[in-house]
């Protein structure tokens, strides 16, 4: 059965005035505490959007920018991820985050010799899950110890965030809310606060509510996979089209 999904995969500055405006319409829907200025500011600094469409409507996208960063010993390359929405309706569809792997993989394509890194600031436990999908490990980790990581995360949160960033927690707390999600989607359901992510979540980043946000990093090699997020990575690696 073919999928009730499409995604499109388009450079940021190629964007239509029309879909621009669908994907702040939709992001603003959920996120209290932005406003269509801040949403386009942050757009404006990535590279990439991946849209998500049902029924040829915007039900979802997730924003990037990969960039090389001088790290050790020589050049490493950084994907940083900006907004990222999916419609409530639409949750449990894995369209989007399908693409988004392949469309790491290619990025490796690109340089495959470089270490590639996943950096992220997490807004909500469930975006914090999805880390959990795609690594075996990450920074930080509840259960795992990716102390390892830590140095290029703080540096790469100092870089961006300068005094926003507090390196004693590991949190970028914006004085004033730059997007938070609304009361309806921040509030964690008893079946999510079983799981040990969504726990540790909420423990180390208590002000997500207040759009204080957490860094991340995730390692982006094969070796540090999940099973289904290899095999996507791996064939879209191993693929010379549309590189």
């Amino acid at each position: 059965m073919a999928s009730p999904y499409e995604t499109v995969i388009a450079c940021v500055d190629e964007l239509t005035d029309d879909t621009v405006r669908s994907m702040a319409d939709l992001y603003l829907q959920h996120y209290d505490g932005s406003s269509d200025a801040l949403f386009r500011q942050d757009l404006a600094e990535k590279d990439q959007a991946i849209l998500l469409y049902s029924a040829q409507q915007l039900v979802g996208f997730t924003t990037l920018k990969v960039f090389q960063h001088a790290w050790q010993q020589g050049p490493i390359r950084i994907v940083y991820s900006g907004d990222t929405i999916v419609s409530p309706a639409h949750w449990g569809q894995q369209k989007l985050a399908f693409a988004w792997i392949a469309q790491i993989g290619r990025i490796k394509r690109q340089a495959p010799h470089l270490p590639l890194y996943w950096f992220l600031l997490v807004k909500g436990h469930r975006t914090f899950k999805y880390l959990t999908v795609f690594g075996k490990s990450f920074f930080p980790h509840w259960a795992q110890d990716r102390s390892d990581l830590q140095p290029l995360a703080e540096q790469l949160a100092r870089e961006k965030f300068g005094a926003l960033y507090n390196a004693g927690t590991g949190i970028v707390e914006f004085p004033q809310s730059r997007g938070h999600l609304c009361d309806a989607l921040a509030q964690a359901s008893a079946e999510e606060l079983g799981k040990p992510a969504t726990r540790f979540f909420l423990a180390r980043n208590p002000g997500y509510r207040r759009g204080h946000e957490l860094v991340c990093l995730c390692e982006l090699d094969l070796s540090n996979m999940m099973p289904l997020t290899a095999r996507i990575f791996g064939h879209a690696l191993a693929d010379p089209v549309g590189t």
